[in-house]
């Protein structure tokens, strides 16, 4: 849902005619009001009441897209409702497509290091930290220093929030199946290579996959930065809009991608240089 709200949000702009500063810009945005939602309104829809046909409409994208200024950061405080969102690692994802078309994208995760440091029996099978991924109280932090709301506050038979969003992309050309761990950055992440792959016509997975990544979750209200990725034009251009710009002490992600081409209906595959994995195709 995060997903497609910034998305829609992103919708109102000419990112392909837009500078790189002017992009990330307006991406950061989208992804900062896109958190906040995520922060105020999702848990597990047995327990809460969550607004999806409002969250998901473009109606309510123009709504929040109205508050974005073409030239100046929004301090998140501004929006209301400080919230803040955890990150999480150790997370594995992997996209497959075989002969007869059939897909999948899944993300799979057993949250902090190690889990929870309990081993099933001998099947050496780690048994994982979901729990930290519930608010414990409205004030207490979670492994990683970061606090919940009252949606997602931890009772029996709950299920937590996850920022995994294995994702399908399908248009005339074809069709790509991707996803990625990184915790909070998953989302932000995905998107990224979904306007990267919408912005050319030629479908290059190495190209989508080293793109250079920046993150905004909402609080902290900073743009990170992958190192060696921006110029100092774009990160200048960035803060005089008012934004906070940090760099990242390393890069980030590991995503997975499979490629169907539909007019020739060839096969490509390619792993993130950044993680571990590999792409294979065969036939």
């Amino acid at each position: 849902m995060t997903l497609a709200e910034s998305l829609n949000i992103l919708s109102r702009y000419d990112l392909d005619h837009a500078g790189e500063a002017q992009r990330m810009h307006w991406v950061a945005e989208a992804l900062r009001r896109g958190y906040q939602d995520r922060a105020r309104y999702l848990g597990d829809p047995d327990f809460v009441s969550i607004p999806m046909q409002r969250l998901l409409s473009r109606a309510y994208a123009d709504q929040r897209a109205a508050s974005i200024q073409r030239d100046n950061a929004t301090p998140s405080d501004a929006l209301g409702d400080p919230i803040e969102v955890r990150q999480g690692d150790n997370t594995t994802h992997f996209s497959i497509v075989d002969r007869e078309g059939n897909r999948v994208a899944a993300t799979l995760s057993i949250n902090t290091l190690f889990g929870a440091c309990f081993v099933a029996g001998k099947t050496g099978v780690l048994l994982n930290n979901e729990m930290d991924d519930f608010a414990v109280s409205t004030t207490a932090v979670n492994s990683y220093g970061l606090i919940g709301s009252q949606a997602n506050l931890i009772g029996p038979g709950k299920r937590p929030l996850s920022s995994m969003s294995p994702t399908f992309v399908e248009d005339k050309r074809g069709v790509l199946v991707l996803g990625t761990p990184g915790g909070s950055r998953i989302i932000s992440m995905v998107l990224l290579a979904i306007l990267g792959y919408a912005s050319h016509p030629v479908v290059d997975l190495d190209h989508l996959l080293m793109a250079p990544r920046y993150h905004h979750q909402y609080l902290p209200d900073r743009i990170e930065v992958e190192p060696g990725g921006f110029t100092s034009d774009v990160l200048d251009d960035l803060q005089l809009r008012g934004h906070i710009v940090q760099f990242a002490q390393r890069k980030w992600g590991n995503m997975q991608m499979v490629w169907v081409d539909k007019s020739t209906g060839e096969v490509t595959a390619a792993s993130d240089p950044r993680g571990q994995g590999s792409g294979m195709a065969w036939y």
